[in-house]
């Protein structure tokens, strides 16, 4: 198994912190918002590398980061750092643009854990891989963020009783339901080969979400709701508060 983070974005809504710095590599609790999630990825035995995608703006500022964290995680699973060769935001490939270029330059035909980098979250990976290898399918995390005016800002999901998803909308007007998706994903490599078809229809690379939407209607797809705390570092407001958060969980230990 392999691992893709989405590194790419340009970090607009969080300038000037992000003029020199992408917010990956942003301070949260002491440590870069990127470190938080390699930790959780170290814990899933099963990938045996994992490859960064970023844009030409901040690839060397990745590749600098990347030769300090192998110096000082000499046991950390290997991070090769891909530069999608986009160097604004407006000529970015999109988050499934990315995963694609990623698939394909380095040609993955394993199973896959992918995760859009500028999450933070408390739960452990290794729940969410047991389901994986429980159901053969893909599988997605979820997080009930309790309000529908805040739901709106992302792919609001529906599940029946057995976890399986049934609907999935991204940003939608009127949200039926407040659980949304997590932008983390364990996918098989059947459901990698439907990227190429997906494209092939046409349809937008921009978000992940809109993947997921077109797919959970081809194959089942099943969702693992976390009940710990997830934070999408999208605003200053949301890099405040999950620093807060960390660094009260470092008085407590």
């Amino acid at each position: 198994m392999k691992a893709v983070l989405l590194c790419a974005g340009y970090g607009t809504r969080l300038y000037p912190l992000t003029k020199d710095k992408p917010k990956h590599l942003l301070d949260v609790g002491g440590k870069p918002i990127l470190e938080h999630l390699l930790d959780k990825v170290q814990d899933v035995d099963a990938v045996d590398g994992v490859y960064l995608v970023t844009n030409a703006k901040f690839f060397y500022s990745f590749l600098e980061w990347a030769k300090d964290y192998a110096y000082r995680n000499p046991r950390a699973k290997r991070i090769e750092i891909l530069n999608d060769g986009t160097d604004s935001n407006d000529a970015r490939l999109g988050a499934l643009g990315d995963v694609l270029f990623a698939i394909k330059k380095k040609g993955v035909k394993e199973d896959l854990l992918l995760i859009a980098a500028d999450n933070l979250f408390d739960f452990q990976l290794t729940g969410m891989k047991k389901m994986f290898d429980q159901k053969g399918k893909t599988v997605i995390a979820l997080f009930d963020v309790k309000d529908r005016s805040l739901a709106r800002h992302y792919g609001v999901v529906q599940v029946d009783g057995d976890g399986k998803l049934v609907h999935f909308v991204e940003k939608p007007e009127h949200p039926q339901s407040t659980l949304v998706s997590t932008g983390i994903y364990f996918l098989p490599q059947r459901d990698l080969r439907l990227l190429d078809v997906y494209v092939k229809y046409g349809y937008s690379t921009d978000k992940i979400g809109s993947f997921f939407e077109w797919l959970h209607k081809k194959e089942d797809v099943y969702c693992y709701t976390a009940l710990e705390r997830w934070y999408d570092i999208g605003t200053k407001e949301q890099l405040e508060e999950a620093s807060r958060h960390y660094a009260q969980k470092q008085v407590l230990l």
